[in-house]
């Protein structure tokens, strides 16, 4: 029983690292026969049994269809617990009473912010980033700038003189955070940005006046105007302070303001 928990435990670990959605099944309790024993566990994912068995037959698809159908829900379920007799509920010979409990596992999606720039407002804010449940890119070409940052698991620090070559790799659903050198370099990653993707939050850093100097360019440059009035610029909430570290502060709400609406 030591070896086969060990070896569960493998399996649900690695499982757990790949982020797949899975439900956890465990044979709790017998009355008369059944074709395993109590303790017996599988985990199902979306399109196969990834591990284990809970008996063969007709009792095992029952638990795989029933998995199955807990991580198509809409509804989270959790957990449940479903008793069967074997021959009225299952169709089975056996003359037994199995209850088995359903545990389900969706690993939430990592949330994911890229920060271009490396300055005073970016070294506060991926500090402050880093300590929050999300994966950090940090995109500069001053490696000095990026050498600053912290070394931690959920930060990646990249070196990059043209820019726009990270910000064409990013996954659809990050985070955008503009708070380069100045306008000439915010500009242009806010254009491809608005162009040619729907990332969940584009923002860019800078004044009223900066923003209405940013959309003259945008329109002159033929920009959609619903596209014009989509990014944060000034970004942050508006309070505190003009400092890096109160500016970041202002910047993390909204982050998380918009993250909680998408």
């Amino acid at each position: 029983m030591e070896q086969n928990t060990r070896i569960f435990c493998e399996h649900f670990l690695k499982f757990s690292e790949a982020k797949l959605p899975m439900v956890v099944v465990t044979l709790t309790d017998i009355v008369g026969h059944a074709p395993q024993d109590v303790g017996a566990r599988m985990i199902v994912g979306k399109d196969e049994v990834l591990f284990g068995t809970v008996g063969g037959g007709k009792i095992e698809k029952r638990c795989i269809d029933t998995a199955r159908e807990f991580l198509a829900a809409k509804e989270k379920v959790a957990s449940r617990s479903f008793t069967w007799n074997l021959p009225r509920d299952i169709g089975m010979t056996c003359g037994g009473e199995v209850t088995f409990f359903f545990e389900t596992y969706r690993p939430e999606s990592t949330w994911k912010i890229a920060v271009f720039g490396a300055g005073h407002v970016s070294q506060e804010l991926t500090r402050l980033l880093v300590r929050m449940d999300c994966q950090v890119t940090v995109v500069d070409p001053r490696s000095e700038w990026i050498d600053k940052l912290p070394n931690v698991s959920n930060l990646r620090k990249l070196v990059k003189e043209n820019m726009i070559d990270a910000l064409e790799v990013l996954e659809p659903d990050t985070f955008v955070v503009i708070v380069t050198m100045g306008h000439a370099t915010d500009v242009p990653l806010l254009k491809w940005s608005l162009k040619n993707r729907s990332f969940p939050y584009v923002g860019v850093i800078g004044s009223k006046v900066k923003r209405v100097k940013i959309n003259a360019e945008l329109r002159d440059d033929g920009v959609n105007p619903t596209l014009i009035e989509s990014f944060h610029c000034p970004m942050g909430e508006p309070f505190g302070r003009n400092t890096p570290f109160e500016m970041s502060m202002s910047i993390i709400a909204q982050l998380l303001k918009v993250r909680d609406q998408v």
